[in-house]
């Protein structure tokens, strides 16, 4: 059987070859979306992490300079 001048399995192939790589650019593209999450994630994580040491080491301060009557 020909289709345009083609066996029906040459057109199959591409078609398959076709469909695969939109699967694979599919999948990159949620890749890309759940690493930015992550990375999104760890980035707030850090910055609280950041911002209670802050606190701790004014309070330490405030502490300190009391302790010391100043």
């Amino acid at each position: 059987m020909m289709i345009a001048g083609f066996p029906w399995w040459v057109l199959a192939t591409v078609a398959i070859i076709i469909f695969c790589g939109y699967m694979a650019f599919r999948a990159i593209r949620e890749e890309k979306r759940i690493e930015s999450h992550f990375i999104e994630q760890e980035g707030e994580k850090y910055m609280r992490r950041i911002e209670k040491e802050r606190e701790a080491k004014e309070e330490d301060k405030k502490e300190h300079s009391v302790a010391s009557g100043s």
